[in-house]
């Protein structure tokens, strides 16, 4: 099996080649899609100690939460293959009277040849985690890796190459101005994941083509914490949820909204759970992430200079500009206006804003941008229904973060500028297929008051078919 160079410039001739098993209907049988889901298994089988090794070069992993990716990965193998004769089952419709002898139903179908720009926080479960939607809906794939985590992009590349032939999936490597000339070739969806900024581009440029996109963002997701949450077990899921992966999530919790009665223990319990979690001196913890480049880094850096000129750093604020790492690091926040909620954080700073009520909190969440999460700690039902009921966002938590990602057969995706479309397990299926209408009549009975000339009373005709 030999495929071109990933690095060639992918023309409209390639993705005509990409098509074509689409078009011939190669890719509709289950046998087909079966073989591609295996040929995804073995690789990750065969790769999983190189996987982990890219994720320590790239963002400085510990090797557990490189596993998070390589499971969530294994898990949605697993529900798309038990799952997958049920998803392409043809879906009876039910007929009105008036149109019977008849026979309705929906047919999922492969739209052709789907384009997943994948983002570098993590970068094979999310890059992967579209291909195996797509390959189960009959599809056949171009993958672009983000460039800013360039041994997951070259692992990728080694592992489709060596697993997959050119005319079902293929890499394309670049930087943004490869993304942007693979959306201006016309491909049949997109599916992105990053920031609110390129994927506003990458919509721009499909609407030439009038290409459907899923769009998974991310935003400032608050957490709420009200006085009734266990305030031991609340810290030590906040600091993990803003440690994981340097913060580097995009349903890491953005900021919090704390009342302010527990205030005060609340920091305590945080700074204790650091200690916990990450040691003394987390900048030594193996089990801190880095961040994924200097600009990055320096941008946090930034917001930590003015944040600590001014005496509003709680607890934490250490940095190694050479290793890229920045401790877990708590910051008073006194304003919107602060440059802390700006924009979404994605790293490991965490603004605290005191709130007196639930209703403070809700009238904050609402004046924001709808978020990828909401999380809410403590409350009873009647709290947990008022936020479910008078805030938009693209999930909701209760006493928890980042875990609602773990549930595999849960559709994840945003709303408004948090994206667009969702997928994981079924949701992730239908994202990647058409949802054909079918309907199919015998030549009997075939009524003659539906031909003109019309003799047919208005009136029965509406009582006869409403």
């Amino acid at each position: 099996m030999v495929s071109p160079s990933p690095n060639e410039a992918f023309q409209a001739a390639d993705l005509k080649t990409l098509r074509s098993p689409v078009v011939s209907g190669q890719t509709r049988p289950e046998a087909w899609r079966r073989l591609q889901l295996k040929r995804l298994s073995d690789l990750l089988d065969r790769h999983e100690a190189d996987i982990l090794q890219a994720l320590r070069i790239d963002l400085a992993k510990p090797e557990l939460e490189g596993m998070f990716e390589i499971v969530a990965l294994l898990q949605e193998l697993k529900i798309t293959r038990r799952r997958l004769k049920a998803w392409m089952r043809p879906r009876r419709i039910p007929v009105p009277i008036a149109q019977r002898p008849g026979r309705a139903q929906l047919i999922r179908e492969p739209l052709g040849c789907v384009l997943v720009i994948g983002p570098w926080n993590y970068p094979f479960m999310l890059t992967f985690q579209p291909l195996i939607s797509a390959l189960a809906a009959g599809n056949t794939v171009v993958l672009k890796p983000s460039e800013h985590a360039p041994a997951a992009a070259a692992l990728i590349t080694r592992l489709i190459t060596e697993g997959f032939p050119s005319d079902v999936v293929r890499v394309v490597n670049g930087d943004g101005s490869t993304a942007a000339a693979l959306v201006d070739l016309g491909f049949d969806h997109i599916f992105f994941t990053g920031s609110g900024t390129i994927g506003a581009k990458v919509l721009a440029g499909a609407a030439c083509h009038l290409t459907p996109v899923t769009l998974e963002l991310g935003g400032k997701n608050p957490a709420v914490v009200l006085d009734s949450a266990d305030l031991a077990v609340t810290a030590r899921r906040l600091i993990w949820g803003k440690g994981i992966n340097a913060g580097q999530t995009c349903i890491a919790p953005d900021h919090l909204l704390v009342q302010t009665s527990i205030r005060e223990r609340l920091v305590q319990a945080l700074q204790e759970e650091r200690r916990n979690l990450y040691g003394d001196d987390p900048l030594a913890s193996a089990d801190l992430s880095c961040l994924i480049h200097d600009r990055h880094f320096q941008h946090l850096e930034g917001l930590l200079a003015t944040a600590r000129a001014e005496g509003r750093i709680l607890f934490g604020g250490e940095c190694d500009r050479q290793r890229r790492k920045i401790a877990p690091t708590l910051i008073e926040v006194h304003s919107d206006q602060d440059p802390l909620m700006a924009e979404e954080i994605f790293g490991p700073l965490l603004p605290i804003l005191t709130v007196e009520t639930l209703d403070d909190a809700i009238t904050r969440i609402q004046q924001q941008d709808k978020p990828l999460a909401i999380y809410l700690f403590g409350g009873d039902r009647n709290d947990q229904s008022a936020v479910l009921q008078r805030t938009s966002s693209g999930g909701v938590c209760f006493n928890d973060v980042v875990m609602q990602k773990g549930v595999p057969e849960l559709p994840f995706g945003g709303v408004g500028p948090s994206g667009m479309g969702t997928y994981q397990a079924e949701a992730g299926f239908q994202t990647f297929s058409h949802e054909r209408s079918v309907l199919s009549r015998p030549f009997f009975l075939d009524i003659r008051h539906r031909y003109p000339p019309y003799t047919l009373n208005p009136a029965i005709f509406r009582r006869f078919v409403s």
